[in-house]
C-alpha cells in the first residue's frame, strides 16, 4: 500500500464508534481488573495502573490506530506521519501556541479546582487508581515502571486522537472539530470521577482548540506530556 494525502470524514457516530469503546475498556480495567490486582498481589494500586493501563488500554489505542489507517489505505511512513498524521515539523508559533495553552490550562484548572473546594469542601483530587503517597527511597523504582507507561500514554493518545481521529473529524465538522473532539476525549476519561474530569476541562477543549488551529500534532504531544509527566514526577516527590 502507498501512503496517500486524503482524508476521509469521520462523523458522530463514527467518531462515537471509537470513543465509546475505549471509554468502557477504561472504565472496566480501573473499576475491576486494578484493585483485583491490588487485592490479590498487597501491592498498591499505582503500580497495576502503569502496567494495566499501559498494556491494556493505551496499547490498543496504538493498535486501533495502525488499524484505521490500514483500513484507509496508508501505511507507517514518513509521509503518512507528517501529511496524514500531521507530526509535522515544530515552529516557533507552534511553541507560542503550545505556551500560552499551559499557561491558560494551568490557570483555569486552578480555578475549577479552587471552586470545588470552595462548594463541597476538599477532596482528593486523584481517583483511587491513581492515589499514592509520595516516593521514598525504597519505592523509587516505581519511577521505571511509570516512564514506559508515559511513553504509551502520550503516544497512545496523541496518535490516535490527534494523530488519526481529529484530522478525519476535521472534514466532518469543519471548524467546531475541536468540541466534538474534546467532548469524545473528555467521555474516555469518565472513570477518572467527576471531580477530575472537570479539572481536565480547560486540557481537554484548549488542547484539542490548539492542535486543530495548528495542524500539528506534536502540540497535543508538547501539551499533554508536558503537563502530564512533571506534575507527576513533582507529586512522587511531595512537591505538589
Amino acid at each position: 500500500m502507498e501512503a496517500k494525502t486524503d482524508i476521509n470524514k469521520l462523523g458522530f457516530w463514527g467518531s462515537f464508534s471509537i470513543y465509546i469503546p475505549a471509554a468502557i475498556l477504561m472504565y472496566c480495567m480501573t473499576k475491576y481488573l486494578i484493585p483485583y490486582l491490588s487485592k490479590v498481589t498487597g501491592q498498591e494500586t499505582i503500580l497495576f495502573w502503569f502496567i494495566v493501563a499501559g498494556l491494556g488500554i493505551f496499547t490498543p489505542l496504538i493498535i486501533t490506530a495502525i488499524l484505521i489507517l490500514r483500513a484507509e489505505g496508508y501505511k507507517i511512513s514518513k509521509s503518512t506521519w507528517m501529511e496524514r498524521l500531521r507530526f509535522r515539523k515544530i515552529t516557533k508559533s507552534d511553541l507560542i501556541w503550545c505556551f500560552a495553552g499551559l499557561i491558560l490550562v494551568v490557570v483555569f484548572s486552578m480555578i475549577i479546582m479552587k471552586a470545588l473546594e470552595f462548594m463541597i469542601g476538599k477532596f482528593d483530587h486523584s481517583p483511587s487508581f491513581m492515589s499514592f503517597e509520595p516516593l521514598t527511597p525504597g519505592r523509587y523504582w516505581l519511577l521505571l515502571v511509570w516512564l514506559p507507561y508515559w511513553i504509551l500514554n502520550i503516544l497512545g493518545e496523541e496518535f490516535l486522537w490527534r494523530g488519526v481521529m481529529l484530522p478525519r473529524q476535521e472534514v466532518a465538522f469543519g471548524k467546531y472539530a475541536w468540541l466534538i473532539h474534546g467532548f469524545g476525549w473528555g467521555l474516555f476519561h469518565i472513570a477518572f470521577g467527576w471531580q477530575l474530569l472537570l479539572t481536565l476541562i480547560p486540557l481537554i477543549f484548549i488542547q484539542s482548540y490548539i492542535v486543530q488551529r495548528t495542524k500539528n500534532s506534536w502540540n497535543g504531544v508538547i501539551m499533554h506530556g508536558g503537563l502530564n509527566g512533571p506534575s507527576f514526577i513533582a507529586i512522587c516527590f511531595g512537591l505538589i
